[in-house]
């Protein structure tokens, strides 16, 4: 199984970018075994690692990833841990209410793990803090999609808070949004600097290699052996958390959707711009509009800055031009004016895409998928928590067995064949663009 293509993401990831530099990665350069393989270094990777430490510490677990920590999509999401229902697909959040409640139980899991992780290494609230969300609305039709998703809470059993234009403007020092509603239990992460935290916990326990991209796999007897540019490891076991790569290693072939979502991220804000802006230091906001933007205000490392997230496009090859970059960006700028004008003299420092993977029908690809083979990918949009969740119990699969959490997820259907090409293409950017346009002010 020789890859097809390596991971390309584009623009820098800003996250990282605002971190000290990181020592010079360790590269494999040589042939070694071992009890485990892990491939990819994200939320699933990392959490697998994590998970197998805990329960198989005494095996020799080797973990290899194509980039840097913090650089790939691992490291280029808005940096929100979300435990209740957030589809990316549909005209709202909300799903079928049985679904929702056991997607939610499962995501709380996962977020568990990941405050379980920041406590014991010791990680600041500037990389993990579990402080809930809010969606914001900016319309009347944003407000209407509020109210839809308040109900499908209450149905829930699920608290929530409605938060009027007043505490809106306290929060976010703006006065672009007319409610939100908030919710205690999902988590907001400085994502590369938790990543990073999350690879330094791993020594002693487990061996990271960087730079170091998996350009074959193949069975042979019955071992797995992955080989790199520069070196090869052969293991019984491997965990794919690669997530919509699984399909450059010729799995899941024709039912992985690649989509790209796009952000940008200011300067410093000067002592006069804070100033002016008020409202909290850190905040963050997911609009009511799956189609929306997401925008969040942070302070700490790399100082005082806002980031805005909005655009999605499907791209089955998996990469996205410079010139796709630039055009985004103009659909940044002028949702961050719209939002900030007493901001107006602030430039964008950072642009990048990153790479989300879904599935037709809103599946994981989870599950032993090859004798000793198991995959941990398609988080379906919601990697941090999806991705923590899936890397976890595909190391439970492996190493012990099957537990109530890996049995739900088993039980969940196969990833859907997707439409052939151009049809895919031309239906999802389609879907999307129609999406975005009646997302209106909530954009």
């Amino acid at each position: 199984m020789r890859a097809t293509r390596l991971p390309r993401d584009p623009g820098p990831a800003a996250w990282n970018e605002l971190l000290r530099p990181a020592p010079p990665p360790r590269l494999l350069e040589e042939n070694v075994t071992a009890d485990w393989l892990v491939i990819g270094a994200g939320w699933a990777g990392l959490a697998a690692a994590r998970r197998l430490t805990q329960l198989r510490g005494g095996d020799r677990i080797v973990v290899l990833d194509a980039c840097r920590v913090g650089e790939g999509p691992a490291g280029r999401n808005s940096g929100f841990m979300i435990d209740l229902p957030h589809k990316l697909s549909g005209e709202g959040y909300e799903g079928a209410l049985a679904e929702d409640r056991a997607q939610t139980a499962m995501n709380r899991e996962a977020i568990a793990f990941a405050a379980q992780a920041a406590e014991e290494l010791g990680m600041s609230e500037e990389a993990f803090v579990q402080c809930g969300k809010i969606n914001a609305a900016a319309s009347e039709a944003g407000e209407a999609h509020n109210e839809t998703y308040a109900r499908h809470l209450a149905a829930m059993d699920k608290p929530y808070e409605i938060l009027d234009a007043k505490a809106m403007q306290a929060l976010t020092g703006i006065d672009y949004y007319r409610n939100g509603v908030f919710t205690a239990g999902a988590a907001m992460v400085q994502p590369a600097m938790f990543m990073r935290a999350m690879a330094d916990g791993l020594s002693g326990k487990a061996v990271l290699f960087e730079q170091s991209p998996v350009t074959a796999l193949e069975r042979q007897g019955g071992d797995w052996r992955a080989e790199t540019p520069q070196g090869s490891v052969t293991a019984p076991r491997v965990i794919l958390a690669v997530n919509g790569h699984a399909e450059s290693f010729g799995f899941f072939k024709r039912r992985l959707m690649h989509v790209f979502t796009y952000a940008s991220m200011t300067r410093p804000l000067t002592a006069a711009e804070v100033t002016a802006l008020g409202g909290q230091s850190r905040w963050g906001v997911l609009p009511a509009d799956p189609m929306g933007t997401t925008v969040r205000r942070i302070s700490g490392t790399g100082g005082d800055r806002i980031v805005v997230r909005n655009r999605f496009t499907y791209d089955p090859g998996m990469e996205v031009s410079d010139a796709r970059l630039q055009a985004v960006a103009h659909d940044h700028d002028r949702s961050f004016r719209a939002r900030f004008p007493m901001l107006a003299g602030v430039a964008m420092e950072y642009r990048w895409g990153g790479r989300l993977c879904l599935s037709w029908n809103g599946v994981p690809a989870f599950g032993e998928i090859e004798e000793g083979l198991f995959s941990a990918c398609c988080q379906n949009g919601l990697g941090t928590s999806k991705g923590t969740l899936s890397g976890m119990l595909a190391a439970e699969l492996a190493a012990k067995g099957n537990s109530p959490l890996v049995a739900k997820m088993l039980a969940c259907d196969a990833p859907k064949r997707l439409p052939p090409e151009p049809l895919a293409w031309l239906g999802a950017n389609a879907r999307m663009r129609w999406g975005e346009w009646k997302a209106g002010r909530e954009l």
